[in-house]
């Protein structure tokens, strides 16, 4: 394996982090509103029970998406390139919508006000489904290709990128999303706020396996390699492993098959992809490659060894954290708001 090679492996490594971990918070930014429906007495403490499960975390899970960002833009600067060129507005949107989020959850406690709540729970719920939907369309594209012309200009409208498969892929993303966040929520928290995550996650389980089962089976057929069913069988033993294990009351293993899931759905993805970082639907030639795409060697191994230091630092701080973070929560343990009074 070279230099090129194997920094690819390490931005599939790091979608995979990202796409398993950012994801449960996106689907429990989707099911907030579910969980913690108006017209209960206590819908207030299940919506804060249902964000405090992704309080101490989600902000670290967003750092794999910074970091896959920066290593895709020194490692591949080509891909880069004309990644961040072509695929604009889409990629605008998904950041503008976190950017909501973000502001959404660490401002929805500072005043105490049901209107101001409200408002910050649609920004989640924008800021959750939006990226959860054009991050599908945005890696189906990639995969199925787009026209690259031979100044590696992607020459696509925004409309073309709106293919079957693409939104195919929108709607799987979506709909993994949600599962996975419905058994994150279910492993994180006690009394009814689980029971309720339990019952809608295996109400999720039929529309996840269809729509993931056939998004993976086009994906495999029209773009896969012989080796990358090994990949498919992963992912879908991960997807009955948590199906059954949602029906079965088993939290822990049903989390484990759903992170098993996406992983194996991003890694079929890249896999597909590779030797291709950006395929050409104008002509192979204008393709981008590992190769063509990255940057020299020697920037290459500076890199290798300054992420050998910094990498296992990274990676046991966020284990730490998770750690420090296990245990269950309930509606009993939410305090009341402390929140400033409005001045409405």
């Amino acid at each position: 394996m070279g230099t090129p090679e194997f920094w690819f492996a390490v931005v599939t490594a790091l979608f995979v982090g990202y796409f398993v971990l950012e994801g449960f918070d996106f689907g429990v930014g989707m099911l907030m509103p579910v969980l913690g429906r108006s017209g209960r007495d206590d819908a207030e403490a299940r919506r804060r029970v249902v964000l405090n499960t992704i309080g101490p975390v989600w902000d670290g899970n967003e750092v794999w998406l910074i970091t896959a960002g920066g290593v895709l833009f020194a490692a591949f600067p080509e891909w880069y390139a004309t990644l961040f060129s072509g695929f604009y507005l889409p990629l605008l949107l998904i950041l503008v919508a976190l950017i909501l989020r973000i502001c959404a959850i660490e401002y929805r406690g500072k005043i105490d006000d049901p209107v101001w709540r409200r408002r910050c729970d649609l920004g989640i719920g924008i800021g959750s489904w939006v990226p959860a939907v054009l991050w599908g369309v945005a890696f189906a594209n990639i995969v199925r290709g787009v026209a690259i012309d031979a100044d590696k200009k992607v020459t696509s409208g925004l409309l073309d990128l709106l293919t079957p498969y693409a939104l195919l892929g929108g709607a799987t993303t979506a709909m993994l999303f949600a599962f996975h966040g419905a058994v994150f929520i279910a492993l994180k928290t006690a009394g009814e706020v689980r029971a309720d995550a339990s019952r809608l996650a295996a109400a999720l389980i039929f529309p996840t396996v269809v729509g993931a089962g056939v998004f993976a089976l086009w994906t495999q057929l029209a773009h896969g390699k012989g080796w990358t069913w090994w990949i498919v069988a992963a992912a879908v033993a991960g997807l009955v492993t948590a199906a059954v294990a949602v029906l079965r009351g088993r939290d822990g293993w049903a989390f484990v098959g759903t992170t098993v899931t996406i992983g194996g759905a991003v890694l079929l993805l890249f896999c597909s992809l590779f030797p291709d970082v950006m395929p050409s639907t104008i002509d192979a030639a204008f393709s981008l490659t590992v190769d063509n795409a990255s940057s020299s060697a020697y920037t290459l191994r500076i890199m290798a060894w300054l992420s050998a230091i910094a990498a296992p630092v990274v990676l046991a701080y966020q284990g730490w954290t998770y750690w420090v973070f296990r245990r269950r929560i309930s509606t009993t343990q939410i305090p009341a708001s402390i929140g400033l009074a409005s001045t409405r």
